[in-house]
């Protein structure tokens, strides 16, 4: 082995060694895109994440062959592999993912459009004066940019969408931004996916808040509670639609009969004496800032009804109404 080879398998050694210690002291993995990314501005994530991640990028062969040496202490790192292509990196912390992809999103460049690049945002050139002398009008004609001379300068009479996300960027129109001295891309590293404790998943998981979970749980409940009441099967979810469903029908049975029972006597008593309700509602209206009217009885044997069943059942709240389902 010559000298040159020997120095490139030490630097493969210690690369593997390094890797490996990482992966079994970090539990958490941002992998990370670093196309247009520069030597720079690697320097400056780096520090950005100082104390709180570390940065590890290298060859994707190199990288597999690192992971796939580790698998008898973590197998659970297996689910990489298939994520493990293009320029990826490895940003390793022990601490809040959301937070950590946050500040690699903050770190990015303004970079101006090159030929043949692939543009990653739509890009419109805004109306307005151009600072260009007449002389470059033939330039606009040759894009089909409609211009007229102001004040010895040319100027752009509409907005032009120049560029959509997606395509590649030509020869005349990466001359055209470079003219006007618009830079419209942005480029740093780009988190693509997360492995955490064992756990892989896409990093738009880590745009979910509180709110979003439980939203999507209260989904799942109805739409449990709702099967559940269709096919006739009771669960957790469906439960408290039965009770409340249960109670109204005993209410029904109640009123139309002389039997009763201890809930349904207070129901029977508004019927039956509505004034009396009406007139504790109004003196007590002013008080809760409402009115009294000619639709107090009603109004007061709604609320007292609902009160009661509210009370006892809990027919609202997580699970929604009688109607959600």
């Amino acid at each position: 082995m010559s000298g040159g080879e020997k120095a490139q398998w030490k630097r493969k050694q210690t690369y593997f060694a390094r890797l490996q210690a990482l992966l079994e002291e970090y539990p958490k993995i941002l992998l990370v895109q670093a196309d247009n990314v520069g030597s720079h501005h690697m320097q400056q994530i780096r520090a950005s994440l100082r104390k709180e991640a570390v940065i590890l990028m290298g060859k994707n062969t190199m990288i597999r062959k690192a992971i796939r040496g580790h698998l008898e202490k973590n197998p659970s790192l297996e689910a990489i592999l298939p994520y493990v292509y293009g320029n990826i990196g490895f940003v390793f912390t022990k601490g809040d993912l959301s937070q950590i992809r946050d500040k690699i999103a903050e770190n990015k460049v303004q970079a101006a459009a090159k030929a043949g690049a692939v543009s990653p945002v739509d890009v419109i050139v805004p109306a307005g004066p151009t600072g260009q002398e007449p002389t470059k009008t033939s330039f606009f004609q040759a894009l089909s940019i409609q211009t007229k001379i102001n004040k010895g300068t040319i100027e752009i009479i509409n907005d032009v969408p120049l560029l959509k996300a997606g395509h590649k960027v030509s020869v005349s129109q990466a001359a055209l931004l470079q003219m006007l001295d618009i830079k419209p891309f942005q480029y740093g590293l780009s988190v693509s996916t997360v492995y955490d404790n064992g756990t892989v998943y896409d990093a738009s998981v880590l745009d979910l808040t509180d709110d979003d979970i439980l939203a999507k749980f209260k989904v799942g409940v109805s739409n449990v509670a709702s099967l559940s009441l269709q096919i006739g099967y009771p669960t957790l979810a469906s439960l408290p639609h039965t009770i409340i469903n249960s109670f109204k029908s005993l209410l029904a049975v109640s009123l139309e009969t002389s039997y009763s029972f201890p809930r349904a006597d207070k129901i029977k008593q508004i019927l039956e004496n509505p004034e009396a309700f009406a007139a504790v509602g109004a003196s007590a209206g002013p008080a809760a800032g409402g009115s009294s009217g000619g639709s107090a009885p009603a109004q007061v044997e709604e609320k007292e009804e609902k009160e009661e069943v509210d009370e006892d059942f809990g027919g609202g709240g997580l699970f929604g109404g009688d109607d959600d389902y």
